[in-house]
């Protein structure tokens, strides 16, 4: 549907509500309920979004080393554009109306905080290039029995998963919980968020679910809808999603494995695709996964941006801890699917399923069009069986403050994303840190109280 056919939907909807959302540097959904009357009005004019979405942690925690919005600002309203082109109903909510916006361009300070308009923007330099990006982003995530309130009141040291055991790729265990299960696939379709396939992990109560690619914005837009979708949906089943990256020490993490290709601009042609070449690969993609290879430990907080997600990388959770690829292998940060010229792609297996899509993907996409632009060689050996033990590897920084202090400092983080966006990216990611450090955890307690 073009613009004025949207309008008209909306117009004609039984609803006298929209939600609309934005998306905060978290990769946290941000929204509210408004009037049809003030969306109809707000389609031409923006609307007003208090800043203080640019100012704050995931708990609503004031940044107090932030430099674009605080106290000292006295958080103004930022002028929002809603995205006529997201339009979609939720199935969940009686077809209410729903729209993602951003500020792009809108505010002096959009390009340094807003994740959607910094994937607007590597998006148009890809296109500049010549090339159409293709992505999808895949997750696995746990899922608890209870109610928000309940988990918080009975602690989070007794969460209840909905399926005992490990049983990954069982029909069993989706059968157990088939009135949920179907839910989702059902309402994600509806929701136009369509899924490849979906299927339980190893682990309890976990699945993993393959969103269908789609053009890199649109692809974003799907991942973040996705996660949000699935948290609402398992609220109306009494249970509760969570997409830690790793919530047990002794279980499987959550990937949020990004699959990705360019194309030409007509999408007639895999550009990462080459039948005369060894295993497929053009020189193209060759310079693509280079410049993924050396741009990964300068960016790393991007795939990786919580306390959390470095409990999972390296720790034997298909997620390697150096900077490594191979031919179709899960061992790898980069695994390259070379099958035919219609699904020809990469996964990048460093993010977790605690990512910001649109952060992840920007950051996926400039990383290996930094290599095209450069024509770097792919010197990286493949990898051959496990590459968890390629000592000659890159190894990645270990922890959030490592690699946010990594990426403040990096030549080539500031060159691909602007000075402006790492400064407030890796600001929020200190203060991520510094909460982190101030907490005494049960560890602590159970191994220093009585026998120190």
């Amino acid at each position: 549907m073009d613009k004025k056919d949207i309008i008209q939907k909306v117009k004609d909807s039984e609803s006298q509500k929209v939600k609309i959302a934005i998306v905060d540097i978290d990769g946290i959904l941000r929204g509210k309920y408004i009037h049809k009357k003030k969306f109809l009005e707000s389609v031409e004019e923006n609307i007003g979004i208090c800043d203080v979405v640019f100012g704050w942690d995931s708990g609503d925690v004031s940044y107090n080393n932030s430099e674009i919005t605080g106290w000292h600002t006295g958080y103004p309203d930022a002028r929002a554009a809603l995205d006529i082109n997201t339009f979609r109903e939720i199935p969940w909510e009686n077809d209410t109306p729903f729209f993602i916006a951003d500020f792009n361009e809108h505010e002096v300070y959009a390009n340094e905080t807003c994740s959607r308009s910094l994937l607007k923007k590597i998006a148009k330099e890809c296109d500049e290039l010549g090339y159409r990006p293709m992505f999808a982003q895949e997750f696995e995530w746990f899922n608890f029995q209870g109610t928000p309130g309940e988990i918080n009141s009975a602690g989070f040291d007794k969460l209840s998963p909905i399926t005992p055991g490990m049983f990954g790729y069982s029909v069993l265990r989706t059968s157990l919980n088939s009135d949920f299960v179907h839910h989702l696939i059902d309402g994600l379709e509806a929701f136009g968020i369509p899924l490849e396939g979906m299927h339980t992990e190893t682990g309890p109560g976990v699945f993993e679910a393959a969103v269908l690619y789609d053009d890199i914005l649109a692809g974003a837009d799907k991942a973040v809808l996705f996660k949000s979708s699935v948290k609402e949906i398992a609220y109306r089943h009494n249970m509760v999603a969570s997409f830690m990256a790793k919530w047990n020490s002794s279980l499987p993490g959550c990937g949020g494995h990004i699959h990705q290709s360019l194309w030409n601009k007509e999408g007639t042609n895999n550009l990462f695709f080459n039948k005369d070449n060894k295993n497929n690969i053009s020189k193209v993609l060759e310079q693509y996964i280079a410049g993924q290879l050396l741009c990964l430990p300068e960016i790393l907080p991007m795939f990786a941006p919580t306390v959390n997600s470095y409990k999972r990388i390296g720790q034997g959770d298909w997620a390697p801890a150096n900077a490594t690829w191979g031919i179709d292998n899960r061992t790898t940060a980069v695994r390259v699917i070379q099958g035919k010229s219609k699904s020809a792609r990469i996964e990048s297996r460093v993010p977790g399923a605690d990512t910001n899509p649109y952060l992840a993907m920007a950051a996926a996409l400039a990383s290996g069009l930094y290599g095209i632009k450069n024509k770097l060689e792919l010197k990286t050996p493949q990898t051959f069986g496990s590459g968890y033990n390629m000592d000659k590897a890159v190894v990645l920084p270990k922890n959030l403050k490592d690699a946010t202090r990594k990426m403040a400092n990096s030549k080539i983080a500031n060159e691909l994303f602007g000075k402006d966006f790492i400064g407030h990216f890796t600001r929020t990611r200190e203060w991520e840190w510094m909460q982190f450090e101030k907490q005494v955890t049960d560890w602590e307690l159970k191994r220093y109280f009585e026998i120190i």
